[in-house]
């Protein structure tokens, strides 16, 4: 495209400001380019096998690793993070199921798009005839390689992206822009170290490297993508009350002290949702379900899966 505006700073300052001023925490703005060493690192992952089920991961490589092939002229990239976290927390009572903390309220998908395409208006009231397309989880887009490139924060050992102000809580979603702006250069450097808290405290051990997780032994995966009647021995054996995701790399992780209470009242946890009673799921209908889970990130697991969560959680409760 040809340039629509000579001061490129400027204009970025505006974009960045104006992503600040939609509730989002950190944002950052790199060149649409492929991403050489983290399409190298996807392909050994595919290939050992740790994405499971999960095979739309395996589909259009090429797209996944490069912007400008999902968004055909992209030339910048605008990566965002939203602090999810609320200051509540699990009780670990018998019978109940522990939900994911990013799941305690509104679909995230729903609540950052909304944020994502209110910047693309700015910019379009900035720019005019400026094309965009916004990038939240379910685009193939490198989410988290991105926030890294960007400087938003480093890649953790148990593979979330961990910010040093607000920690590891935060969302992730992209803008891709058909103009050139100025590029972020700096990058956060990894600031894991030593430690191993999340290897360590992952009860199935799917943290199986420092950086690489494997899906199929993850209580994330398994209780939200997996489709089986019945869950793995090693993972219902180990599920530590877990009715939807899990949380636990993080909740060990030593720079979540640095957590903060969100400013989106839509991420508070919805009444019964932060840790809800496994007897309740099982005596769901699909009525009640959908009334329960209206516009929540929960419904991915669907009512079967859900059920057969908290068949085990209840399981392991008699043992």
């Amino acid at each position: 495209m040809t340039s629509r505006n000579p001061d490129k700073s400027k204009m970025t300052a505006k974009i960045k400001s104006l992503a600040l001023e939609c509730g989002f925490d950190k944002v950052g703005i790199v060149r649409a380019e492929a991403l050489t060493h983290e399409a190298i690192h996807l392909g050994e992952w595919l290939g050992r096998g740790f994405q499971g089920e999960m095979r739309w991961m395996e589909r259009d490589p090429a797209m996944r690793s490069d912007p400008r092939k999902l968004f055909e002229g992209a030339r910048s990239v605008v990566a965002v993070a939203m602090n999810y976290y609320t200051q509540h927390e699990h009780l670990g009572e018998a019978g109940t199921g522990k939900v994911s903390r990013y799941a305690w309220g509104d679909d995230y998908h729903d609540v950052l798009k909304e944020r994502l395409y209110k910047i693309l208006e700015g910019v379009e009231q900035l720019i005019p005839g400026v094309k965009g397309k916004v990038c939240v989880d379910t685009s193939p887009i490198m989410d988290k390689a991105w926030a890294v490139k960007a400087g938003l924060g480093w890649l953790g050992k148990h593979s979330n992206v961990i910010t040093k102000d607000i920690g590891s809580w935060v969302f992730l979603g992209e803008l891709l822009l058909d103009v050139e702006l100025e590029f972020d250069t700096g990058v956060v450097a990894d600031h894991c170290g030593s430690c191993t808290a999340c290897l360590d405290a992952c009860p199935t051990a799917a943290i199986v490297e420092p950086y690489v997780v494997d899906s199929k032994k993850c209580i994330s995966y398994a209780t939200i993508e997996l489709r089986s009647e019945k869950l793995p021995a090693e993972i219902s054996e180990n599920l530590e009350g877990w009715l939807y995701g899990c949380d636990i790399c993080q909740d060990v992780c030593p720079w979540n002290r640095f957590e903060q209470q969100t400013d989106e009242p839509r991420f508070e946890p919805r009444k019964g949702l932060v840790e809800p009673s496994a007897e309740a799921i099982l005596g769901l209908d699909r009525e009640s379900y959908q009334s329960m889970f209206k516009g929540s990130a929960i419904k991915r697991t669907k009512l079967d899966g859900l059920k057969r969560n908290a068949e085990a959680i209840l399981e392991h409760k008699k043992k």
